[in-house]
């Protein structure tokens, strides 16, 4: 019986280290972030390089090229949160207990919140897209528009539903 147990004590410690496992893929989304930080200044390099050109540039070039920037932030936000967050929650605590700069959302970020912010996050993202087709409704077709307010609804709609959930296993039991 005494070997069961210390094989059942050694099984378990596997399966606890194992959460180590997700800590490569958040250093590749470390990577990703600075992928989007090249492509940001790639695209405000070019808003820069197209206002000088006054007479050409139309302000809905401009407002298009802005909103792409807007989308490339709300993305790194959602990375921000995936990465802080994902390894707080499932890898190991940071540890940042009165540093200045740790996020508010921190101290109480679980599975159920994290899912809550991350459906938000895609929400502005989403919404972003469509505020970009419909500045430039000329580029899409009826059926596509019809998708992406389609899509975007979903999003809505989920992210109402994971916030009525956390809420409802959040609720203190009476």
């Amino acid at each position: 019986m005494n070997s069961q147990n210390s094989q059942q004590h050694l099984l378990g410690r596997l399966i606890f280290l194992s959460r180590w496992l997700q800590a490569p893929l958040y250093l590749g989304l470390i990577v990703a972030q600075g992928v989007y930080v090249f492509r940001f200044f790639m695209e405000l390099w070019h808003l820069i390089t197209i206002a000088a050109d006054v007479g050409t540039v139309k302000e809905s070039d401009i407002m298009l090229i802005v909103l792409g920037l807007i989308d490339v932030v709300m993305i790194a936000n959602l990375l921000i949160m995936v990465i802080i967050g994902g390894y707080e929650t499932f890898v190991s605590k940071l540890r940042l207990d009165g540093h200045p700069d740790q996020p508010e959302w921190l101290s109480h970020v679980n599975a159920g919140v994290l899912k809550v912010k991350l459906a938000t996050a895609l929400i502005g993202i989403s919404s972003i897209h469509l505020l970009k087709t419909f500045i430039d409704l000329k580029m899409h077709t009826h059926h596509e528009i019809l998708w992406q307010v389609i899509i975007h609804t979903v999003f809505v709609f989920s992210a109402l539903m994971l916030a009525w959930i956390e809420r409802l296993v959040a609720a203190p039991k009476h």
